[in-house]
């Protein structure tokens, strides 16, 4: 994925060489713009050349390319336009998509915690370690499709987890991943010592 930097106006961003398709674009545009303007100086000095393959008018033959170009230009303008903004709601749809599946999964695990008064303790840990990993597990996600260079989301308390703990993580290729296991290792262990109560499907 390309990470694009941009200034407070974008003024910079639109003009950047990272990421675009002007320098290959350019490659092959450079050389049919100068054959095409040594061609038009060519016909218009030597308007007998021209004749002799029997195009006709010479202005009206560059007027049915130019229009034939426009159009082509218009449809690619169109069409990549369209293709951009139907990723950029698909992103936010799935983006939203993820926020709520997560939700209901936390919700879920609150729901079938054990209700049993001896395990109060036990079930209160669960429940604090629960809602501290989800809320690391949503920062990772969104550190990792943001492109903003400040990065300061909120955090649920993580005074808990010692410093080697977030030393891995700050280090791993995919913290969502690190999270993910941990929050299945969390449940496991949860469910071994009967902190949460739920019947097989």
């Amino acid at each position: 994925m390309i990470k694009y930097e941009t200034d407070k106006w974008a003024v910079r961003f639109a003009f950047s060489l990272h990421g675009s398709v002007f320098p290959k674009a350019i490659v092959w545009a450079g050389p049919c713009g100068i054959v095409s303007m040594c061609m038009h100086w060519f016909f218009r000095n030597v308007p007998e050349f021209f004749n002799s393959f029997g195009a006709g008018d010479l202005g009206q033959q560059g007027a049915s390319v130019l229009a034939g170009s426009t159009f082509i230009l218009g449809f690619l303008v169109v069409f990549r336009s369209q293709q951009a903004y139907s990723r950029w709601w698909e992103g936010g749809t799935l983006l939203q998509q993820l926020r709520g599946e997560w939700f209901n999964a936390f919700s879920n695990l609150m729901a079938v915690c054990n209700t049993d008064p001896a395990k109060k303790q036990e079930v209160m840990e669960f429940q604090h370690r629960l809602i501290r990993l989800v809320s690391l597990l949503y920062c990772a996600a969104i550190e990792q499709v943001s492109t903003v260079q400040m990065q300061n989301y909120d955090l649920f308390d993580i005074a808990d987890f010692d410093h080697k703990t977030l030393t891995y993580l700050l280090d791993a290729h995919d913290r969502c991943e690190v999270c993910l296991q941990w929050i299945q290792r969390l449940i496991g262990e949860a469910n071994e010592h009967q902190v949460i109560k739920v019947a097989p499907p």
